[in-house]
Order: C-alpha cells, then structure tokens, then sequence
C-alpha cells in the first residue's frame, strides 16, 4: 500500500485525468449498455438440445404459450353452425393483431383435447414469433383484444404465466436508474448521519463513477464473451446496486480512517497515506475475496450464472480500484475542504461500541449461545426450501390474467395448459401415433399435433402436450418423465418448463464444488492475510452458517409469505425462485467477508501493539462498529431498492441477499464474532511454521505459538 500511495501521489493530476475521462466515457456509454444484453441460457442438456430443434423450426413455440379461452353463447357448442367460422375469425384476428404469432386452435385442428366440457368452450394455444420470447401482459391484451373484436359474440378471456407474474409484482415500470436513485437515496441518509458534514457526498460521488465504470466492463464484456454465453439483463441491475453498495463501502471505511488520522493531528497528506496504508489494506483483501467469491459462479455449468459470474469478477475489483486511486486524489486537494460544517472529532474509540464489545466479552458464553441459534434456527428452516417456478394459483390473485386462468379451469382444462411441452418429431408421419399415445397417459390432460403449414417443416413435425400440472412447479407430477417414456427415442422433448427443471440439476450439481472452491479460496487469503489458522477458519463456517441463515428468511417470507402482503402487497409463492440461492451463496459469501476483514484488521492491530486479545477485540470493536453498521445499511437500502424490481427472481435475489446482510452485521460480525475470538483467545493467532513457509509468511512470534490456557475470568491478557 505504501508504493500505491506514494505513486498516486506523485501523480495526482495524471490519476484525476484518467477517471475525469473514464467517468465522461461512462456517461456517454452507459444508455448502450442495456441494449447489448441479451436473455436466454445456454446449456448442454437434452431439453435444451431439443429447443434448439424446435425454436429453429417453429421459432417460439418452445415457450410457455398465451392461452385465449373461448365460452361460446348459450347453446351453442364447438359444432354448431358457424361456429367453425367465427373460430376461423379469431385465428385470423389474432395474425393480424400479433404478427408472426403461431397459433395451435380447434378451427385448424379439430383436435378434442383444445375443447372444454360439454363442448361449449375451446381454447387457443398462442406462441410467439421468435425463440427466447414471452407472452407476456401485453401480449395477452392484444390477442384477446384481437379474439373479442373479431368474434364480439363470444366470450374471451386470455391468460399465460407471465402476464400472471405481472400482476404479482409492483406496479409500474422499474429501473436500473430509478432503483439506483433509491438505493443512492438510502445511502446519502446514512452517510450524513455519519460525517455530519458535506463530505458525505464524497463516498457517494465515487460509488457512481465506479458504477459507471462496472458499466462499461459490461459493455466490454458484451463483445468478448461467446454466443454462447450470453450476458444477461439481470447484471446490469446486479452491478448497479451492488457495485453502489460496495463502493460506497470502500470509501467510507477509508474517509473514516482518514478522518481518525486528521483528528490525530497528522498533516492532510500525511493523513491520506497513513488512511491508505492502513484502511486500504482492508479494502484491497476485501475486495480480492469478494472477487474470486463472485468469479467462482463460473464453475455452475449454464450461460446466465456463468455471465452473472464473470460480470460478479468486477463489481469489488472496480470498487477497489477507485477507493485506492481516485479517493486519495480527491482526500488530499479537497478534503478538508468539503468535511464542513463539522462535527467536533472523535479522537477515540466510540463509546458505545466500547462497552458493547466489554459486554460481549463478559458474556461471550451466552453471546455465542444467542448467536448461534438465532443462525442455526434459520438455518433449520431453510431445510425446508422448496426450489421451483411459482405457480400459476401462487401468481395473481386478482384482474383479467386471473379470471383467465379461472376460466380456463371452469371450463375444464387443468392448469398445466399454461405449460404445454412441445415434442418435435423428425418424421412427421409419425406424429398421429405419438399424439395417440400421449392422449392415454394419465398425468396428461391430452396431446395436438396441429398439421397446417406453419407446424410442418422439413419433414418434422411437433406435437403439443397439455399436462395436468404445471411443469416445473412444486406440484409438476410426473408429467414430463411421462412423455419422455411415451414417445419415440428419436423424437426430442423440450420446454420452458423442461429447460427449467434440467438448469436446476445441473446448477445444484455443482453446488457442492462452488462452495468448497469458494470457502478454500476464502480460508487460504484470510490465512495469509491475517498470520492465523482459526480466524479464517472461523470465518468461513460462520459465513456458510449466514449464507445458510439467509436461506432461512427467504424460506419464511417467499415461500410461506411471512410479510410479502405488508412489503409487496402480494401473497406467498410458495417456493423459492430456482436461482436465488445458488446466486445469493456467491454474492453474500464474499460480500459478508468485507465486514470480517475490517473488523479483524482493526482486532489484530489492536492485538500486535498491545499483546492482548482482549484488548484487540475491544479497540477493534470500538473502532469498526458504527462502520460496519453504517455500510451494512448503505448495502442494504441498495439491495433494498433492487427488490422493487418488476422480476420475481431480482427480487427473491435482492431481498435475500439485503436481509443476508443485516443479518450478517449484526449477529455474526458484531456479536458472534468479538464473543468466539474472547473465547478462542491467543489460540487465535496460531500459525504453524510450516503453513507460514507455504503461505510465503514469515514465521509467528514465539508469543503467537504459545496456546496458554484462557480463563473465564476476564481481564487476563
């Protein structure tokens, strides 16, 4: 750090140029960015295979379909006169209205399984133009504005799972710039609550120039990565909010220490090394952790996590880069300058976080008691987590998408028709005996195989099966391992609700290797880091208890609704969105350790000067508490802000890891944390000599080896 500081120094006009151009590039880039990312996942699995076929054939059929029910008058039934016309008209209302839409209906088919009970109602099967597209609420209004207009004597309901997913979510359109408002919004309240004065505004200025530097990463990154991995719309709210979090992290631990060093009475230059020196260490180890913990999705074999992965791999490294480059810029032209009107300084350690940490110390036993299971107990209920789709009765609860679906099971079709399973044939004679078959198993409310010219390409054809459930739901039955075993080996399978189920798989199946490549990585740095082989092993187990703890809060609030009609005005939905764990485990594992390392550093400065442990604790504790509360806050109004998002799974994302972090704060870094290194006692600062020679560390002192016995009593040094 003193080579980074000096440099910097010297060369301050050169830095400050550097980002006054980066910044200015950013600005003019960053209305691009979204229109570089592209949705969909890639994977090497049978479904994801057979959608290929499929979508190069009949281009969107392999999404979840917009389903139109058609009541027909009093009466009346699907063979009545002129009905058949009327039906005809409809088709042709809806082309016209969307075009390029595939349509599977009865008035090309005469397929019985589109028909409802009694024969007084039908259904149209509505699929988009291309590949990767959805039918979402404004899709539906369309087609089922087209049905009425063309067909005003029937009655017309339309519904699909999207345009039911929007009506669970907040209403209007988000952001990435209105959540980042937000979420800077949060962060300023809680930065002038800490300075007192304008230099508030400085942490905040950086986060966004880091912000819009991890934009043009993503720009970059866009061009580099294959076709095949595509980066995803979702990283550009992810490096948004979290990068804001993170950056205004950064440099408030070092404008904190920086200030201390003022108040000290150093010169300011003086000040914005030693600031450097001492919080930039910090900064940097944390940085580096929270990195490789992000970069570490990478081994989750599907495109969107591997994308979210490698964007992960700059959002602290960017953080890192301004706080120890532009920051100390900034401190040493203007920062006297803009820490006014000032509070009188605090020269020592806070007060409170003084007796909080001799409290801990005196009940270190029963602090570790209450901490441990307050985390066990979550991590006891996310045992209990179900991962998959919401489903369609778990979505809206009231509107037109909702009397759609109601009127789809009114009239006899199972819900699972909003998840129909596209099975393309290569021999399209064989499609009449598939669909045959199909309609003879029982987990199926029947199967199409619609024969006019948009359905038959190149020879194939697809057949349509409706399932009585919904495909990758909780409830999804038996369904889809039905069909697989129903159909012909050469016939292929696929799906939005198949692909669904296979990413699951795979991304749990590698589950095991992300965790111990990230927890070894994790130990080996804190290790070399912090002389020790307790302290980082503490830290990991209490992160896997954490990351396990926010598992738990997402169990209570999503899948048994324990306040999402108070925070979103919506009910439970009864899982947990496939990727939220998965993604929370890669961003809170190493986000969390940012707190760990700034509390340690401080813990083991404490302990190098003075010999003690409990002395350590106490000035570490002091020194770092109210800054770890305060960038805990900041992250969590960013996060916060991100789970207004119109997403189900940025949101289930955003919630848990904005719960993950406060709880991570408080109960792991500010009570469980000071309480298991009381108790540990010098044995913290064990460093076998070997180990040391591995981890190119100079051997511990004599002191750090002697692993005497600690007294309850404290007070022992």
């Amino acid at each position: 750090m003193d080579v980074l500081s000096g440099w910097v120094a010297r060369h301050r006009l050169l830095v400050g140029l550097l980002w006054l151009a980066v910044t200015v590039v950013g600005l003019v880039m960053a209305p691009s960015v979204s229109g570089r990312l592209k949705s969909g996942n890639h994977m090497n699995t049978a479904a994801y295979r057979a959608d290929q076929q499929i979508a190069q054939r009949y281009g969107g059929a392999t999404s979840d379909p917009g389903v139109l029910v058609l009541d027909l008058p009093s009466g009346q039934t699907v063979r009545s006169a002129g009905v058949k016309a009327e039906l005809m008209a409809v088709d042709a209302g809806v082309a016209k209205a969307v075009p390029g839409v595939r349509v599977v209906s009865y008035a090309t088919t005469a397929g019985s399984t589109l028909v409802g009970a009694g024969g007084t109602s039908t259904i149209v099967l509505a699929y988009p133009p291309h590949d990767g597209d959805d039918v979402d609420a404004a899709a539906i209004d369309a087609l089922t504005g087209a049905a009425k207009k063309a067909a005003p004597h029937l009655t017309v309901h339309g519904t699909s799972l999207k345009s039911l997913e929007a009506g669970n979510t907040v209403k209007g359109n988000s952001s990435v710039l209105s959540e980042l408002l937000i979420g800077a919004l949060g962060a300023l309240l809680v930065l002038a609550w800490v300075f007192g004065s304008f230099l508030a505004f400085l942490p905040l200025i950086m986060a966004l120039i880091s912000v819009l530097t991890m934009q043009l990463f993503i720009y970059a990154l866009t061009y580099l990565m294959p076709s095949s991995s595509p980066i995803g719309p979702s990283v550009q709210y992810i490096v948004a909010l979290l990068g804001l979090g993170l950056s205004i992290d950064y440099s408030l631990l070092i404008v904190t220490r920086w200030r201390e060093e003022r108040a000290a009475g150093r010169p300011n230059d003086e000040a914005v090394r030693e600031a450097v020196k001492r919080a930039g260490h910090s900064v940097w180890f944390s940085g580096l952790v929270a990195s490789l913990g992000l970069f570490a999705l990478i081994v989750v074999p599907n495109s969107l996590v591997r994308g979210i992965g490698i964007s992960g791999l700059f959002i602290p490294s960017t953080a890192t880069l301004v706080a120890l480059t532009l920051l100390p810029v900034v401190l040493s032209k203007a920062g006297p300058k803009v820490d006014w009107p000032r509070r009188s300084a605090r020269r020592g350690p806070s007060r409170f976080w003084t007796a909080w940490s001799n409290l801990v110390i005196r009940r270190r036993v029963a602090a570790t008691v209450v901490g441990l299971g307050i985390l066990c107990g979550l991590a006891g209920t996310a045992a209990t987590i179900s991962i998959a789709q919401p489903s369609s009765s778990s979505l809206a609860s009231a509107g037109p998408y909702t009397d759609g679906l109601n009127a789809l099971e009114h009239d006899g079709f199972p819900s699972g028709t909003l998840t129909t399973v596209p099975i393309w044939v290569p021999h399209a004679v064989d499609a009449p005996s598939i669909v045959t078959s199909l309609d003879k198993v029982s987990s199926l409310h029947g199967a199409i195989a619609p024969a006019d010219a948009a359905w038959r390409t190149d020879g194939s054809a697809l057949v349509i099966a409706l399932p009585r459930h919904e495909v990758g739901s909780a409830h999804g039955g038996s369904s889809l391992s039905d069909i697989k075993h129903t159909v012909p080996h050469d016939a292929q399978v696929g799906g939005e609700g198949a692909v669904g189920i296979e990413m699951v798989d795979t991304t749990y199946s590698a589950f095991p290797l992300l965790f111990v490549l990230v927890a070894l990585v994790t130990f080996l740095l804190l290790a070399r880091g912090l002389k020790s082989i307790l302290l980082p092993a503490k830290a990991v187990v209490l992160n896997a208890l954490s990351v396990a703890a926010s598992y738990g809060l997402l169990v209570l609030v999503f899948q048994h609704g324990l306040g999402m009609q108070a925070l979103w005005g919506t009910k439970s939905y009864g899982v947990v969105d496939s990727f939220a764990p998965v993604l929370i485990f890669g961003f809170l594992f190493g986000v969390s350790m940012d707190y760990e390392v700034f509390i340690l550093s401080r813990v083991q400065e404490g302990y190098e000067r003075t010999g003690s442990t409990r002395d350590g604790i106490v000035e570490g504790v002091s020194r770092t508490g109210r800054l770890v509360t305060s960038a805990a806050l900041i992250l969590f109004f960013a996060l916060a802000s991100l789970s207004t998002a119109n997403d189900i799974t940025v949101r289930q994302i955003a919630a848990g890891l904005a719960s993950g972090v406060l709880l991570d704060a408080v109960v792991v870094r500010m009570l469980l944390l000071p309480a298991l290194v009381s108790l540990f006692g010098k044995a913290n600062w064990w460093m076998p000599e070997g180990v040391a020679r591995l981890l190119r560390l100079p051997p511990p002192p004599r002191s750090a080896q002697s692993l005497e016995p600690v007294p309850l009593p404290i007070g022992d040094r």
